[in-house]
């Protein structure tokens, strides 16, 4: 009973220790700084990626999401938005096996003044998907987790590209 005590003792010392030494990979606190004070988006308003971009800019120290390009100090603009599904693999008897699902996004960004602060830019991510059709709901689920996660993805992308930019002289 005593060794218990021990080794239950030992292992809450080594995880209040490696708790409190405070490490942090840089940006995984989801903070950037913008070179921007307001942001236009011209996503369309029932577009989820625009949605969860958004919510992300909010909450970063600094920078106002604007309705109006004319109240903005920089402009993101939305070039093309798509997902595709596509046949990655066949069985033996000519049904569907594999997914690759994908999504797509191109976009520039621009100052006040029109000025090109973000060149046009595409991210493109991918992920497989196994199907089975005797799971088909389960499978349209996954589905839709796999594009939700790429969405995050993407987003994650953008602030990081938009913490790099400079300011046009």
């Amino acid at each position: 009973m005593r060794i218990h005590y021990k080794k239950a003792a030992a292992a809450l010392l080594v995880a209040a220790t490696l708790s409190a030494c405070g490490f942090q990979l840089r940006g995984s606190n989801g903070s950037y700084s913008l070179p921007f004070h307001s942001l236009y988006l011209s996503f369309s308003d029932n577009s989820p990626l625009g949605v969860a971009l958004k919510r992300n800019l909010r909450a970063t120290d600094g920078v106002t999401v604007v309705e109006k390009a004319a109240d903005a100090d920089a402009q993101f603009i939305v070039l093309t938005e798509a997902r595709n599904k596509s046949i990655l693999s066949l069985n033996a008897l000519g049904r569907v096996r594999e997914y690759l699902l994908s999504y797509t996004l191109s976009f520039t960004v621009r100052d006040a003044k029109g000025n090109v602060l973000l060149a046009p830019t595409e991210i493109t991510l991918h992920r497989n998907m196994s199907f089975d059709e005797t799971q088909v709901l389960a499978k349209q689920s996954e589905e839709a987790l796999l594009y939700n996660d790429m969405q995050s993805d993407i987003v994650q992308q953008i602030l990081r590209r938009m913490a790099t930019m400079k300011p046009a002289a």
